[in-house]
C-alpha cells in the first residue's frame, strides 16, 4: 500500500511541474463551461430555454410579418 502512495505522491509532482498538462486541463475547464453556457441557454431538452424562447418568438414575428 506504502508502494502505491509513492507512486501517486511522484505522480502528482511531476504533473504539478508539468505545464504541458495544465494547458490541457485549462482546456477541459473551459469547455465545459461552454457546454454549461449552451445548456442553461437552451435548455438541456433541446429548446426550453430563455434564448430558444426569443429566437422562436422573434422567428414567428417575421413569419407572421411575411405572410
Amino acid at each position: 500500500m506504502l508502494k502505491y502512495y509513492i507512486q501517486a505522491t511522484e505522480a502528482l509532482k511531476r504533473l504539478r511541474n508539468n505545464e504541458d498538462g495544465v494547458v490541457s486541463f485549462e482546456y477541459v475547464i473551459v469547455a465545459a463551461a461552454v457546454v454549461g453556457a449552451v445548456v442553461l441557454a437552451f435548455g438541456a431538452a433541446g429548446g426550453a430555454g430563455p434564448i430558444s424562447d426569443a429566437l422562436k418568438k422573434g422567428i414567428d414575428a417575421v413569419t407572421a410579418k411575411i405572410t
